[in-house]
């Protein structure tokens, strides 16, 4: 009796999938620097922390695939240098025995335009966007944001998403210097040219993949390079719109992870309405011999976060008082 128990808890154990998680590679063959506040950058040293990632995730078991939280490359990447260096990046990728799906972020588009980069990436989205979802298996279904959506970076200078960008930042922050939060307060220090919102479309495509997965009873992770919520970011790498988003989110009860990267400290949080928020530790910060990756065990009540070195392993239960 006891030895069929021990298999049956043994059993409710084994997670239903993993999956691997990296953000913010930023590679760029140039020497180490420091970001704007001083936090030191290794641009050369990342990509191999991705290398060590992608031989951690082939060996240690079975992942259905890994995700690329987005900024593959580093927005100092000499602009002769930029198609290349995403290539070697996506060639290490490429290396994992599986698929990778990549988020897009700033870095990357200072570096090519949308329609360079998406097919780079394999991005299956339209007319350049770059969201989509996919479902690993029937019971949980991964959404994948375009931050950028509405943006001054990556679409042409005449687009009407740089135009809509461009208004809503003209009126949202009074500096010449668009990336400068100064005089902005709290939450109004998000307004920065380096950031972007999710438009009106792809807020309506959520509302219908959300309606869509509570039918089908379907857990929701999102995934998007800026964080969503204010208790697991810095004021200064949220989304324009994170508001406008988590009140679609809300609508339903079947979202229970959002993940992040952007802002390289990472962080974590638990919503009003028990989501948890996590935000990755950057692979860019990481000193010789230091890292940062993971992969994530999905259950049917939780998600565990095993991290490598300075990501932190976290684990998320699906309740409202769970501790992050």
């Amino acid at each position: 009796m006891g030895s069929t128990n021990e298999s049956a808890s043994a059993q409710e154990k084994q997670p239903l999938f993993s999956f691997g998680i990296i953000s913010d590679v930023q590679y760029a063959d140039i020497p180490d620097g420091r970001s704007f506040i001083g936090v030191p950058r290794y641009y050369r040293h990342s990509i191999l922390v991705l290398q060590r990632a992608v031989q951690n995730w082939n060996h240690h078991k079975k992942l259905k695939f890994v995700i690329n939280l987005g900024d593959i490359v580093d927005g100092f990447c000499p602009k002769d240098q930029s198609l290349n260096a995403v290539k070697k990046v996506v060639n290490e990728f490429d290396k994992f025995n599986g698929p990778v799906y990549h988020l897009i972020g700033n870095h990357c588009l200072y570096n090519l335009p949308r329609k360079q980069l998406l097919p780079l990436l394999k991005i299956p989205g339209v007319d350049d966007h770059a969201y989509f979802d996919f479902s690993p298996i029937p019971e949980y279904r991964f959404v994948v944001l375009d931050g950028y959506d509405v943006s001054a970076i990556g679409w042409p200078q005449d687009h009407p998403k740089t135009l809509e960008a461009l208004n809503f930042l003209h009126e949202k922050n009074p500096n010449s210097e668009k990336n400068s939060p100064s005089g902005l307060v709290g939450l109004e220090r998000r307004f920065l040219m380096f950031n972007g919102a999710v438009g009106k479309e792809q807020l309506e495509w959520l509302d219908g993949v959300l309606q869509e997965a509570s039918n089908l009873k379907q857990k929701v992770v999102i995934c998007c390079h800026l964080p969503l919520d204010p208790g697991t970011s810095s004021p200064e790498a949220l989304l324009w719109n994170y508001d406008q988003v988590m009140d679609v989110i809300h609508a339903y009860n079947c979202v229970k992870l959002c993940l992040a990267g952007h802002d390289h400290k990472g962080g974590c949080s638990i919503d009003s309405h028990g989501i948890h928020h996590r935000t990755l530790e950057a692979a860019l910060e990481c000193p010789s011999g230091r890292d940062a990756f993971g992969y994530v065990d999905v259950y049917d009540d939780r998600l565990s976060l095993v991290g490598t070195d300075r990501m932190h392993s976290t684990d998320m239960c699906f309740k409202l008082q769970a501790n992050c």
